[in-house]
């Protein structure tokens, strides 16, 4: 995930992960680059400019109906997002869509059948404006899908993304125009269960 770059003990800036860009099943080597280059790395830019600006302290008492650090703070949390949500996506690529006896077991689990789970997150990739996500409720112990229409949208405390399917037309849009379901198989295609898996162990370990 995310490098933290730190002086002095204070948070200097985020630096963005490496992506070894190639041709996926179904996602070209362009798509993926554009993608990750333009909005991703734009996303990590963004998050360091607004924090050196919080930096400076702000002037006046902060007002709920307009402040410019109450518009910093938003716009740091939609940029960090932003940040998180693409690491995961991208993280989770890069397989065979192969899926893991282990994998189906879990998810079984919690929505009856791997299958079950599949058809329900296909369906929510076509639902949302931009985000389907798989996430592990940390108080209820459990996995559960949800859908976010921007990068701020959706999300529940004290969750832990595990899938995350980007389905702004910037994810697809060069491959596949609006031929979004046909996207979405391809993501499939691709997912990366071995890393998912890793991410639901490690969450498990968690105090």
């Amino acid at each position: 995930m995310m490098e933290i770059v730190k002086k002095g003990g204070m948070m200097e800036k985020l630096v963005p992960i490496e992506l070894d860009y190639k041709k996926l099943n179904g996602i070209s080597k362009e798509q993926v680059a554009e993608h990750f280059d333009v909005l991703y790395k734009g996303y990590v830019g963004k998050v360091n400019e607004i924090r050196e600006k919080l930096a400076g302290g702000f002037e006046g008492l902060p007002n709920a109906t307009y402040n410019d650090y109450r518009e910093l703070k938003l716009e740091e949390s939609f940029a960090l997002n932003g940040v998180k949500l693409h690491e995961s996506y991208f993280l989770g690529l890069g397989g065979d869509g192969t899926v893991p006896d282990e994998i189906r077991k879990i998810f079984a689990k919690d929505f009856g059948s791997f299958e079950n789970w599949q058809e329900e997150f296909h369906g929510l990739g076509l639902a949302s404006r931009g985000w389907a996500v798989l996430y592990y409720d940390l108080d209820e112990k459990r996995l559960y899908n949800g859908l976010g229409d921007w990068h701020s949208h959706g999300g529940v405390w004290n969750a832990k993304p595990v899938i995350v399917l980007d389905v702004y037309e910037h994810a697809y849009f060069m491959d596949y125009g609006t031929k979004r379901k046909d996207y979405i198989d391809a993501y499939f295609n691709n997912l990366n269960w071995n890393y998912i898996l890793d991410e639901l162990k490690n969450i498990k370990k968690w105090p």
